[in-house]
């Protein structure tokens, strides 16, 4: 429970959970989308379309794949910056807390499990590719691609690191401590995290039953979180597959729309893809970590009881 009770070497009312949403909210919703709105206008022949529509992608506004790519990434570095602020000036306490409950951030940890889910995802792209050829355009267009390598490696991991350190840092942090049982965060967090991806055009086209996969990503994230007392491991596993996404397949009914080496033209369905990651994959990676990090005690990680520590002085705690 280390993780979660990092929150309470800060302010932890309530007041301050609500202060700090609305902070993040308006520095990704409002600050960020600025250089966004303003590349749109420069852009776009028709600015009334940007501004009643609700979906937007570059083609629509006028721009290049990869500036559009970025100026996004841009609201998501808003998005963080702001939780920092909140983090430092409103919850007083250090920003590492918000990563791990280790003394500082665990590197070696991002990169493995970045590297185990990267090669994953990279085989199950050429399993689909070689099983049906068909379904693919080969998309390879030598400088697009070499901008959209830079971007997605250098600027990518903004926008996951965003997402997991709003949802499996402060969230888990704040719900935990809230409602005292660690699986209660690991639901809410997941949940929350499945049903804002709603928004994405995938779940337009397939249906809610997208949902599974989405929450299903929530949960093991926050699974990693929990069992390896930081988000170490979860930011390595979001951007593996942001980044492959982005940068190897792509499709026209997708959230990335990049200029990636593949376009899948098939028609959208619900078919293995979705389920065989949550059931198979995840669990497979799952086993992996737990061996390599020697993960014990997952009852009381995962469905325990969270006790506000005893605080001996500024750095110590001890569990009641």
């Amino acid at each position: 429970m280390k993780f979660i009770q990092q929150a309470y070497k800060g302010e932890n009312q309530w007041w301050a959970y609500l202060v700090t949403i609305i902070i993040l909210f308006f520095g990704w919703q409002f600050i960020g989308v600025i250089p966004l709105i303003g590349a749109a206008f420069y852009y776009a022949d028709d600015t009334s379309e940007f501004m009643t529509s609700a979906n937007h992608n570059f083609a629509t506004l006028g721009m290049d794949a990869n500036l559009y790519l970025f100026l996004i990434i841009v609201t998501f570095l808003a998005g963080l910056l702001s939780l920092f602020f909140g983090i430092k000036n409103i919850h007083k306490r250090k920003i590492v807390t918000l990563i791990t409950s280790r003394d500082k951030v665990d590197w070696s940890r991002i990169f493995y499990a970045f590297s185990i889910w990267a090669v994953i995802g990279v085989a199950m792209i050429a399993v689909g590719y070689f099983m049906s050829p068909e379904d693919y355009v080969w998309n390879f267009k030598p400088l697009p691609f070499f901008i959209l390598v830079v971007i997605s490696f250098l600027f990518l991991p903004i926008q996951t690191s965003m997402e997991e350190l709003l949802f499996r840092g402060y969230l888990m942090q704040g719900f935990g401590t809230w409602f005292k049982k660690s699986f209660v965060a690991l639901l809410l967090t997941s949940v929350i995290f499945g049903l804002l991806h709603g928004l994405n055009p995938e779940v337009e086209k397939l249906g809610w039953i997208s949902m599974v996969y989405y929450i299903g990503t929530g949960l093991v994230l926050g699974i990693f979180t929990l069992m390896d007392e930081g988000t170490e491991l979860a930011l390595g596993f979001h951007a593996a597959n942001n980044i492959i996404a982005a940068v190897l397949v792509t499709a026209n009914w997708t959230v990335f729309q990049t200029d990636a080496l593949l376009i899948d033209t098939s028609e959208p369905s619900v078919g293995l893809e979705m389920f065989v990651p949550v059931l198979i994959l995840y669990p497979l990676v799952l086993f992996i970590f737990s061996k390599k990090y020697s993960w014990t005690n997952w009852q009381e990680k995962l469905m325990g009881t969270i006790y506000k520590p005893i605080e001996l002085n500024e750095d110590e705690f001890i569990s009641n």
